[in-house]
């Protein structure tokens, strides 16, 4: 396919203008969301756009998309791409036409609106990359050096300007530089977007007021743990855009759903065109409190204020949801950062997140990502420069997710002096710090009342000077932001407003085996590790038959160090699996195939990952306790080969189950290092019944299921606590590779976590004086190759409904699997796939109860998966695994 000129494709992707026949506002306290553009490039279109600006103008060979659309998501949207093109092989490199990418382009939309008398009307902007100029009815309202910076809110009145009938906004936004322009880059993530981003990426909006207008509501609350009683303080700025005096009420309302909490009315005066904050305490008594979602509830208390002027409503503040509950965090005596919720100490275990590559928001597919998060066990998400839109916050407020906003690395975002890793002429200058400024204050507008907040990270790789860090953290407290602020997510310095940030970030990105994290140096499972992890998350062959061409598919297995597009960028230090793939082919032998390579893949993602979630979950009461782990990356902006834990269709792989296991709330685990067993539990402290007798049994087999050993541990745990209960007493006995398997129980026999480690006599050996900023070299290598001797297991498989709702969009269906290993020999990494029978594709995504699992000889074990039940009605499970036949079963 070659590229598509965009100007020779107009005609054909054109839509009809959406219907104006209603006012985008009629009433005081409205805001309209502009519902979407008729966009083209300046190279296409008039250059009066004074005349552009004007109701009327022809457009008709422009582009008709939605609203928050940058210029690559609106031709998708109009169909000049599609992902299906775009993502395949390296088909972004060659299909899109970029010569129209170096100029700005337009956003044009009519709406209307019947302006009234002392009524006010205001244009409002949440950011638009990478700046903007801006018309309203032909006359400019904002230009480029104002309206700057993805992040840029603004307020313009055009009270004047509009007339009754047909009104029309203007947009042209102008091209993005990552590394001169306030925008949203990918460093090495993956390749750029031909678009850089460009574009009205986030809602603008028409707001109608009375003389006084509000600002977004924040709120304050003296809640600390213990107290019964608590003071909820609501703030509002109102302004009062008259030339004379205004006299009025402000009533404000905490609701707790259907129940009314409080309800306050104060009166309130303001100068001619002044500004004011006003504020409303009411008493909450035995508030309800917001939890992270393992440990308890999430109340929303919703709360609504407006203004009233002459007996007339003047304006509606946005309504917004608070919990109520309590942050705390500091250093350690090791200088590490540790949390506080509620008064219990906090192990963030989490995952940095990613958004789509066009900055396209699909509100279902950010909840499916966060369901997956909570099915992993993770309770923490990390953003790096990717607020995204006020939903997503309100999704994790919901669910019980925590959040970890903040700035981005590699760009503009960071060009300080000192930092080596941007040319020298990206340094800020003084429009730089404006623009920072108006940056920090809106996106604290923004997330203030959300309880999911952890804390805001004013810098990523590099903290920021001092200069710029006073903007942001006055910018946050000028919004009574009440969460923690941190310096950086790195140690290299901090400015003198925060002090030491206590977050590492010293790698690993790239692939290290399970020791490397409890070898107690760089990356290893001590303090806390803002992004790091051993580099896996090869997808399965379904969904890479989705993305690669029959010659990727060999490159992938047959070229073990070619750089691979769907890798990092090309400039990157990720751009092939070469680390990665000497650790495989060391480790379990030179694959023979794609499907064994993928198999071998999926066993060290495993691994991988499970050891990483291990170490930081078992090692929390250490001597140096491990305090977060954010791992890199949880999900990725395309289909990629690395760096996720499912991949972009959604689909879960080896590298997610190791997570899922070693993320579990009790568990049980090996300690590579020193050969013992750890009990882990990661409940709240609060419930009195997560503390109790537990049993451990630990046995040891080899590859002919021979028993090598058998203990039985009683211990007692203790909730939101590690300990080492046990130590594996037959480790001397494993010849080339054994079978640890670790299941904890109850005082009841209910199992709560099931374990199945393979060990050989020798651990990888790590040379850690040699360690770089993304990985550390393995000198000698773990043998893993005797599983490829393994006698073929027989496994009986059984699929059954046990619950199916086909009434709801919102339904699902639940199979239970049965799986009867009836062989004298471990069936090893049994590979549970949902698909489709009909199709012989995904079912995605597909929540198991655990896969790749591992049997002894004749043991079996019961499993379920769950799935929308609108995905499929012919749902099947193909089964394979390291020594078991590939078979489907409905």
């Amino acid at each position: 396919m070659g590229i598509l000129s965009l100007a020779t494709l107009v005609l054909g992707t054109l839509a009809p203008l959406g219907a104006k026949s209603a006012d985008i506002v009629s009433s005081s306290g409205q805001t309209g969301t502009i519902p979407g553009w008729s966009i083209q490039s300046v190279l296409h279109a008039s250059d009066n756009l004074t005349a552009l600006a004007q109701p009327g103008a022809d457009v008709s060979g422009w582009y008709r998309v939605g609203s928050r659309k940058t210029v690559m998501a609106g031709l998708i949207e109009a169909g000049v791409y599609n992902d299906t093109d775009l993502w395949f092989s390296d088909n972004l490199n060659h299909i899109v036409d970029r010569s129209v990418f170096g100029t700005p382009w337009l956003y044009r939309e009519e709406f209307t609106l019947h302006p009234k008398p002392e009524q006010h009307y205001f244009v409002v902007t949440h950011g638009i990359t990478s700046k903007a100029d801006i018309w309203v009815n032909g006359k400019k309202i904002a230009d480029k050096s104002y309206q700057v910076g993805a992040y840029g809110g603004h307020k313009y009145e055009v009270t004047k300007l509009l007339q009754s009938g047909s009104n029309t906004i203007l947009v042209r936004a102008h091209e993005t530089n990552y590394l001169l322009d306030s925008a949203m880059g990918f460093v090495d993530w993956n390749p750029y977007p031909p678009d850089n981003g460009t574009g009205v990426w986030r809602d603008v909006e028409v707001s109608q007021t009375g003389p006084v207008a509000l600002a977004p509501i924040r709120v304050v609350h003296d809640w600390t743990p213990g107290k019964e009683s608590v003071n909820v303080t609501i703030k509002v700025n109102a302004t009062n855009f008259e030339h004379h005096p205004v006299h009025g009420t402000l009533s404000t309302k905490l609701n707790l759903g259907s129940e009314e909490v409080f309800v306050l009315s104060r009166p309130f005066s303001l100068k001619p065109n002044e500004e004011k904050t006003l504020i409303a305490t009411g008493i909450v008594k035995n508030p309800q409190i917001w939890w992270p979602r393992l440990w308890g509830d999430q109340p929303l208390y919703d709360v609504s204020v407006k203004a009233v002027v002459d007996n007339k409503v003047s304006d509606i503040a946005e309504p917004r949801k608070i919990g109520i509950r309590y942050v705390e965090s500091g250093l350690n005596d090791f200088g590490d950062r540790t949390f506080k919720v509620n008064g219990e100490r906090f192990l963030p275990l989490g995952g940095g997140y990613a958004p789509d590559m066009f900055l396209r928001w699909d509100s279902e597919y950010v909840r499916r990502k966060f369901e997956l998060m909570l099915d992993l066990g993770m309770n923490t998400v990390r953003l790096e420069g990717k607020q995204e839109h006020p939903e997503l916050f309100e999704m994790a407020d919901e669910i019980g997710l925590m959040i970890m906003p903040g700035w981005e690395c590699c760009d503009w975002w960071e060009g300080w002096t000192y930092n080596t890793d941007v040319p020298d002429y990206v340094r800020f200058d003084n429009h730089d710090y404006w623009i920072a400024n108006y940056s920090m204050l809106h996106e604290a507008s923004m997330m203030q009342t959300h309880p999911s907040i952890l804390a805001f990270l004013v810098g990523s790789d590099y903290w920021p000077n001092d200069r710029a860090a006073s903007i942001y953290v006055n910018g946050l407290e000028t919004w009574d932001w009440q969460n923690p602020i941190v310096a950086s997510a790195g140690e290299l310095g901090h400015p003198k407003i925060l002090g030491s940030s206590g977050v590492k970030m010293l790698g690993p990105y790239d692939y290290v085996p399970p020791n490397y994290w409890y070898g107690g140096q760089v990356g290893a499972a001590i303090g806390f590790g803002s992004e790091e992890g051993p580099g896996v998350g090869t997808p399965e062959i379904r969904s890479l038959k989705r993305f690669l061409s029959d010659d990727d598919l060999d490159d992938l297995w047959t070229k073990p160090k070619k750089g691979l597009f769907h890798m990092s960028s090309n400039v990157s230090s990720f751009y092939d699996r070469s680390i990665y793939n000497d650790a495989l082919y060391n480790r379990y032998g030179a694959p023979a195939s794609l499907d064994d390579y993928l198999l071998k893949a999926q066993i060290m993602d495993y691994e991988a990952t499970r050891a990483e979630y291990e170490g930081f979950a078992s090692l929390q009461d250490a001597h140096r306790p491990a305090t977060g782990v954010i791992y890199w990356m949880m999900n990725s902006v395309w289909p990629n080969l690395h760096w996720q834990l499912f991949d972009y269709y959604l689909n879960t792989a080896g590298c997610f189950f190791g997570v899922k296991v070693g993320a579990r709330p009790e568990h049980v685990s090996y300690n590579y290092e020193n050969k013992t067993i750890y009990l882990i539990n990661r409940l709240n402290a609060l419930d009195d019944e997560d503390n109790g007798s537990r049993s451990v049994s630990v046995d040891l087999i080899d590859t002919t299921g021979t028993s090598l050993s058998h203990q039985h541990v009683n211990t007692t745990t203790r909730p939101n606590h590690s300990k080492e209960i046990a130590n594996l007493t037959a480790y001397d006995k494993i010849n080339d590779v054994a079978f640890l398997r670790l299941v904890l129980s109850d005082n009841e026999e209910n199992v709560l976590s099931r374990n199945v480690y393979w060990l050989t006599p020798q651990n990888d050996v790590l040379q850690w004086d040699n360690s770089s900023w993304y990985s550390t070299p393995i000198t000698t290598y773990s043998n893993y190759t005797a599983l490829q001797n393994l006698s073929t297991a027989h496994v009986d498989t059984t699929v059954t409904p046990i619950s199916s709702e086909t009434k709801s969009s919102s339904a699902t269906t639940t199979l239970q699997v049965h799986l009867d290993n009836k062989s004298k020999t471990p069936a090893f990494f049994i590979r549970l796939v949902l698909i489709d029978s009909k199709t012989n594709e995904n079912i995605n995504p597909p929540y198991w109860s655990d896969n790749y699992v591992t049997l002894f000889p004749e043991e079996s074990l019961t499993l379920t998966v769950s799935f929308e039940s609108k995905l499929s009605s012919s749902p099947a499970v193909e089964v394979s695994g390291g020594n078991v036949a590939t078979n489907i079963v409905q």
